[in-house]
């Protein structure tokens, strides 16, 4: 009953009692005593306090609350023996008791939680209500605790100035009169905080954010203050929004001390093929991606007796046993299957791609498809020639690109003749999966804000996948590991987008509307993808468990996306009617002013 009262003293700043400990007609009768006379309030409650101490009293009563505060919040399980072991009925020395418990608390370590000035004193000047990020930057809610336990003892002034003079007048109170009570002013805060995650979470954003536009601004000076307190904002968010803001700081930390991330190193294109195995198997992506490619193909060769697959992203060749077991169960026989892969070079020389090759062969032997292959290694798209490709006339041929055709953008000029290639070569069909987003901006800013919203719903949406696994022991590990590697698969592609320029910057993600015109523009048509395909892609969701996952149509195309957002497209296309007349009239033309222009030069 004791602690009780205790209690109720040092939270509300008041005094109370039971009701049995006072009349209900009378009021209290208050006498304001001499420094050496007991206080009569504390008297009633069963503690010897001199009037005197009053004030010291309320402050090391305030201060103990605030550390066991502390010490309940940062996990500490036991307390000094002072206030755990032994519980003090009547001490004699109220004042001297409190001394003696706070003497036993250890303080806790200091923590800065001065990230605040930074955002109001920013020149930047991105205000929490000045910008509107969309619903899909919510921060996802977590817990988070930032404490300086530094305990501010007041100044002997400060202290003096609550300390009751010498001698108090006796008053006497009836019904009806108000008790004045000077006010205790309690001491300096001790800075425990605990920080709603949804408002940190918004903090959170918006310092990524403004320091964004100091880097844009050249402000480096700013934005390595601004990017040091991302770490402290983003420890309060769980999941997904903690990692990709680590990403996203660790990219502006990158490019503000300008240490660049490498991309065409062999050994670095060979860890990116491995994360991106691990990615497969985690979420359904990629496995979208090669189930509409292929749902595609197969209906063009639908009848046909000799197909060739020219595979622009071969990697390790997960796209072609479906298809190939596609064909081999069609009315009628399987065709002659004749697969060209081009990938990388090996990090260590080996010739990769031909046991990529051997492997398919011996799946196409068992299931009785007649199977052929050949493997080109290149260091780019843009370096390959038509003529090397070997296109015979008796088979329909298919181009397939997944997540390919975007790195092309970095070089000027590749992209278009990749696409010349493809013409030169006349594909039946031209299969492209690419990632549904802008990230290749000339404004860093704008980039950045894309790829802030891209990757956060891309992250959102791995935490609800189980990496493959499903059951428990050693399968809930290697789910643990793929969810693991297809983070840091992603991670990669954001210091790619924020941290690389020029040639570096490989990962240039266009919209499916850029893309359409690109395709249109160098003499290609879409070709609808039909709504088999569509049912197809959502019985493949349901393997996923995923409620958020949704496929959309757009213009004959397919989306997958997370929620609302899509994340990538699949499209299909084929030449333009007429396209090579047009094409060789407007060689003819050019040929026929090349020597007027000579001649006037």
């Amino acid at each position: 009953m004791k602690r009780e009262n205790l209690n109720n003293f040092s939270t509300s700043g008041s005094f109370s009692s039971s009701p049995s400990s006072m009349d209900k007609g009378k009021m209290w009768q208050c006498e304001m005593e001499e420094p050496g006379i007991d206080d009569e309030l504390f008297g009633v409650l069963g503690y010897k306090v001199k009037s005197s101490d009053m004030a010291e009293v309320a402050h090391k009563i305030q201060q103990i609350e605030v550390a066991m505060g502390n010490a309940a919040i940062d996990g500490y399980s036991q307390l000094p023996a002072a206030m755990d072991d032994t519980f003090h009925y009547n001490p004699s020395d109220l004042s001297s008791w409190l001394e003696g418990m706070l003497s036993g608390l250890n303080p806790l370590p200091e923590f800065d939680c001065s990230f605040n000035s930074f955002l109001e004193s920013s020149t930047v000047g991105m205000a929490a209500d000045d910008l509107d990020f969309g619903s899909d930057l919510v921060a996802i809610p977590g817990k988070a605790v930032f404490a300086n336990t530094q305990f501010h003892q007041p100044s002997p002034e400060n202290r003096n100035q609550h300390q009751p003079p010498a001698k108090k007048a006796k008053t006497s109170l009836s019904m009806g009169d108000f008790v004045t009570v000077p006010r205790i002013e309690p001491p300096p805060a001790a800075r425990s905080i605990l920080i709603d995650s949804q408002e940190n979470g918004i903090r959170l954003v918006h310092t990524l954010m403004a320091c964004a536009e100091a880097v844009q601004q050249e402000n480096f000076k700013l934005a390595e203050a601004l990017v040091k307190n991302v770490g402290f904002l983003a420890v309060s968010q769980a999941g997904a929004m903690r990692k990709v803001a680590t990403y996203f700081a660790e990219a502006l930390a990158r490019r503000i001390y300008r240490l660049y991330p490498m991309n065409h190193q062999p050994q670095d294109l060979a860890f990116t093929d491995m994360l991106q195995m691990h990615f497969y198997e985690t979420c359904p992506y990629l496995k979208f991606a090669h189930f509409t490619a292929n749902q595609a193909i197969l209906e063009a060769f639908a009848g046909k007796k000799h197909v060739h697959v020219i595979d622009f992203s071969m990697k390790q060749g997960m796209q072609w046993p479906a298809l190939l077991q596609a064909l081999a169960l069609r009315q009628g026989g399987p065709p002659t299957f004749r697969l060209t892969g081009i990938g990388p070079p090996s990090p260590d020389d080996t010739d990769y791609l031909q046991e990529v090759g051997f492997r398919l062969a011996q799946f196409a032997k068992a299931i009785n498809v007649q199977f052929e292959f050949r493997g080109f290694v290149a260091n780019s798209l843009a370096d390959l020639d038509a003529s090397l490709l070997d296109i015979r006339e008796d088979e329909t041929v298919a181009v397939n690109s997944i997540f390919e055709l975007h790195q092309l953008l970095a070089n000027h000029g590749a992209i278009d003749k990749v696409l010349r290639i493809i013409r030169e070569v006349k594909p039946d069909i031209l299969t492209v999966v690419e990632q549904e987003a802008n990230h290749n901006s000339n404004f860093f800013l704008d980039r950045f804000t894309e790829a802030l919203h891209y990757y956060s719903t891309l992250f959102d949406s791995l935490e609800t996948c189980d990496g493959g696994g499903g059951g428990g022991g050693a399968d809930e590990a290697i789910s643990h590991k793929n969810k693991m590697m297809s983070e840091v698969y992603l991670g990669q592609q954001i210091l790619n987008v924020v941290a690389c320029e020029g040639v570096d910057r490989i990962e240039r993600h266009e919209s499916l509307t850029q893309w359409r015109n690109r395709f249109n523009s160098a003499g290609f048509e879409p070709v609808h993808l039909g709504s088999n395909v569509y049912k197809q892609a959502i019985m493949l969701l349901a393997v996923f468990d995923g409620d958020g996952y949704s496929v959309d149509e757009n213009d004959g195309c397919l989306m997958l996306g997370w929620h609302t957002r899509p994340l990538i497209a699949t499209s299909s296309w084929r030449m333009s009617d007429g396209y090579d007349e047009r094409w060789n009239r407007r060689k003819y033309v050019q040929r026929r002013r090349a020597p007027m222009l000579e001649s006037e030069g």
